[in-house]
């Protein structure tokens, strides 16, 4: 089946359902989302967004602030360029409808808090569910739509470009899609195809993301050709609640924003003889203080304390979280709630511009994604669904500006399942999934060394090969893809982390803990790494 539009859009969170409605006044759009609409990591971030809007805020000092957390990896160009278009996305949001707390003694009346790495109070949020607040607002702006055409369950295969049919030049032309609920691969042709697939967090056994994070989008562009670059910075959140229930439920780092201390089990605090900054350091740094705390003590968590604040307080700024906590039986108003840390948030990513294109021409890359040089070593919290607005907002104008009369109108190869079968073994995708996360965590997570980078590198070669012959072999599954996407991006993450020969915001290796004076951006090419 042959599908046609002007816009391919893969991904439905922040960064894609903003862009498919900047562009639908002018464009046809195909809307892929691998699940339901709502299923993405947008609809679980808790906190809010980062922008300047407070008179006693200022660009320069979110600038900085940004600079500080991404310890000297940051692009000082594209971190202005972000924090500066910050406001006009938040107004762009408030006109779609969404929710944001007021605070009517303020202005503008909205309610900003403050969170790790942040000087000043400058998060605009709704409650502690913002990205819910904003995914049901663009959900439903996109659903009236006439121009938007929307794909539920299905899951991008590969891209197609002109390079892969044979043909001169490098430009995107569409992407064979599965579709979950037939069973059958479909193609996409598009003139414009940008990926919004979110992170790959879901590579490591203890995450805070859906099932969905699996790093689709950076695979695939890999493959087709595209540099990738900083994959070893994986933020892991220093707190998930800790409970064999509770599966990813993150909680939000607002409330340690709000005063909130961590505890070992005795009571005592600890982050202070870590970082003068406390419960406010940046999300690096406290990860890995929680991490060196659990294996001194050979505890399994730490206790998160918010019970000193009224009770009030916090059913009103944390609803979500407190109601989640009472389900497993804490009450966060009275008791210490036990948090580890999880994998977060992927730093690195397809190498883009500031328009949002990669090395592809006409495939785009935004939010999580995407690397653009604004998070650096370390993404300072509340910082992405922002990069989300602002990418998505320059690859419309950069796709708005550009002759809707090149286009491709010849139909693409059709997908060849002629010579494969249905497995009859999926238990081998079942027990490579769950070897790959274990690995990742155990040799690739918050504390590195080059032995455990080697033996990660020796499991993932295998796995690879594995998986490419069952891949050649069947009919591709949704899980399938998922496996063999993520076991590309965890290659990609060992590559980058052996690169790297120093300790640096969320890299700490202790074969190198020193910092290095001179710090590069760590950029693979297709070709010179085995990919």
């Amino acid at each position: 089946m042959q599908h046609r539009s002007d816009v391919l859009i893969i991904g439905s969170g922040a960064a894609g359902l903003s862009l498919a409605l900047r562009l639908a006044e002018s464009h046809s759009i195909a809307l892929i989302s691998k699940g339901k609409l709502t299923e993405g990591s947008t609809y679980y971030a808790q906190g809010g967004i980062a922008a300047v809007l407070d008179e006693h805020d200022s660009f320069d000092d979110h600038v900085a602030d940004t600079l500080n957390a991404g310890a000297d990896l940051c692009d000082p160009d594209v971190v202005r360029y972000v924090v500066e278009h910050g406001p006009e996305n938040i107004q762009w949001l408030i006109k779609e409808g969404v929710p944001f707390t007021r605070d009517e003694s303020h202005e503008p009346p909205f309610h900003l808090t403050r969170e790790g790495g942040h000087s000043r109070r400058r998060i605009i949020h709704a409650a502690d569910a913002t990205g819910q607040a904003v995914e049901t607002t663009l959900n439903q702006q996109v659903l009236q739509h006439s121009n938007i055409g929307l794909y539920e369950q299905h899951i991008a295969v590969d891209l197609i470009t002109r390079q892969k049919l044979g043909q001169q030049g490098n430009r995107v032309l569409g992407a064979y899609v599965l579709n979950r609920e037939t069973g059958h691969v479909e193609v996409f042709q598009a003139r414009f195809v940008i990926l919004a697939t979110g992170g790959a967090s879901k590579v490591y056994l203890y995450t805070s993301n859906p099932d969905t994070s699996t790093g689709d989008g950076i695979a695939m562009a890999w493959r087709a050709g595209c540099r990738v670059a900083n994959m070893e910075f994986n933020q892991f959140h220093p707190t998930c609640l800790y409970h064999p229930e509770a599966k990813s439920f993150l909680v939000t780092e607002a409330i340690r924003g709000e005063g909130g201390h961590l505890k070992l089990p005795d009571g005592s605090r600890f982050m202070d003889r870590f970082d003068e900054r406390g419960e406010l350091a940046p999300r690096d740094i406290v990860a890995r203080a929680i991490d060196h705390e659990m294996k001194r003590l050979g505890t399994e968590c730490v206790y998160l304390d918010i019970s000193h604040r009224p009770a009030d307080f916090i059913k009103e700024h944390f609803p979500t979280v407190y109601q989640r906590c009472l389900e497993f039986g804490y009450d966060m108003t009275k008791q210490a709630i036990p948090v580890v840390p999880a994998a977060h948030y992927t730093c690195g990513g397809i190498m883009t511009d500031l328009k949002g294109e990669t090395d592809i021409s006409g495939l785009y890359a935004i939010g999580e994604t995407a690397f653009t040089g604004l998070h650096g070593a370390n993404r300072m919290a509340s910082n992405s669904i922002l990069e989300c607005l602002v990418f998505a907002a320059a690859a419309s104008q950069h796709i708005l500006s550009q002759d809707k009369n090149d286009s491709q109108h010849a139909e693409l190869p059709e997908w060849d399942e002629s010579r494969v079968t249905d497995s009859d073994e999926e238990v081998v995708v079942t027990h490579n999934w769950h070897e790959l996360r274990t690995f990742m965590w155990d040799y690739v997570g918050i504390v590195r060394t080059n032995k455990r980078l080697q033996r990660a590198q020796r499991r993932v070669n295998l796995l690879q090969k594995e998986i490419e012959e069952y891949y050649g072999n069947f009919r591709v599954t949704n899980d399938l893809l998922e496996l063999r996407n993520l076991t590309d991006v965890a290659d990609l993450i060992i590559q980058s982390a052996m690169e790297r020969k120093e300790s640096r915001g969320l890299h700490y290796t202790l074969d190198y803990p020193e910092v290095d004076s001179k710090p590069v951006n760590t950029i693979l090419i297709p070709g010179n790494f085995p990919g």
